[in-house]
């Protein structure tokens, strides 16, 4: 099941408990990565690279 999967069958589901620990489980397996601070002068070519490197991975994935 996806993390998109789950996270469905969690929302159609609020008292199942195991669901909601597997999908907390599962988040916390890949914490957010901070790409740039608000003030950071380079904020604008750091996310615009971060977003290349995610497109170029889905692209990779798919082939």
């Amino acid at each position: 099941m996806s993390n998109s999967e789950l996270k469905q069958y969690f929302l159609k589901h609020r008292g199942d408990r195991a669901a909601f620990q597997a999908y907390l489980d599962r988040i916390n397996q890949h914490p957010l990565r901070i790409i740039a601070s608000p003030g950071d002068p380079d904020f604008d070519a750091k996310v615009q690279a971060a977003i290349r490197r995610k497109l170029e991975a889905a692209r990779n994935s798919s082939r």
